[in-house]
């Protein structure tokens, strides 16, 4: 008996595969752009650059209905409990896109105002690299969080290594850092 004999159509697979499927096409950025680098931002949910594609066609302007926060620009000490409070509000599982080099370090800004990278604040799952980065290299850094998400366990949180202590607080992992020339 082939499949060509059975009179209903199915499909099988695994479950954990389709929430993930769902999670990775249906992501909702946060709008968080604070300097130049959210120029670059906008100009990829233009139409020249598209990501609705992706499922991303959305900026929500509320952090209850965003799970993807892009922190594009430098951080000032008074906005980091901001920043915090945002990621703190958006639903779970949230991921955060670090874009440029002053959210990634601070940039050319190392004085006492500026934060020198918004790791010290939220988690960063993928680090867009430039000054400021192209809008190719923020697609490149979705799309790095998309096989992120695909390839990561949603049943279970990430265990402590054994032998590591938990401290107060919350604990970096190694990041993943898009490493892409900028095409211009």
């Amino acid at each position: 008996m082939g499949l060509e004999d059975l009179q209903h159509n199915f499909l099988t697979g695994r479950l954990e595969d389709l929430v993930k499927w769902a999670r990775r096409n249906s992501v909702w950025p946060a709008t968080f752009g604070l300097a130049c680098c959210a120029i670059e931002m906008m100009s990829v949910g233009a139409a020249d650059f598209d990501i609705s594609r992706l499922g991303m066609e959305v900026f929500r302007a509320s952090p209850r209905q965003a799970d993807l926060m892009i922190v594009a620009g430098r951080v000032s000490q008074k906005m980091a409990p901001v920043l915090r409070q945002v990621y703190d509000q958006m639903m779970e599982p949230k991921w955060v896109i670090s874009m440029g080099v002053c959210a990634s370090s601070g940039g050319m800004f190392n004085n006492y105002a500026i934060v020198q990278g918004v790791d010290q604040v939220v988690p960063v799952d993928v680090y867009a690299p430039g000054c400021p980065p192209s809008p190719e290299t923020l697609l490149h850094a979705i799309l790095t969080l998309h096989e992120k998400i695909r390839t990561g366990a949603i049943a279970r949180r990430p265990q402590q290594p054994a032998g590591v202590e938990r401290t107060a607080g919350w604990v970096p992992e190694a990041p993943n850092a898009v490493r892409v020339a900028t095409p211009r």
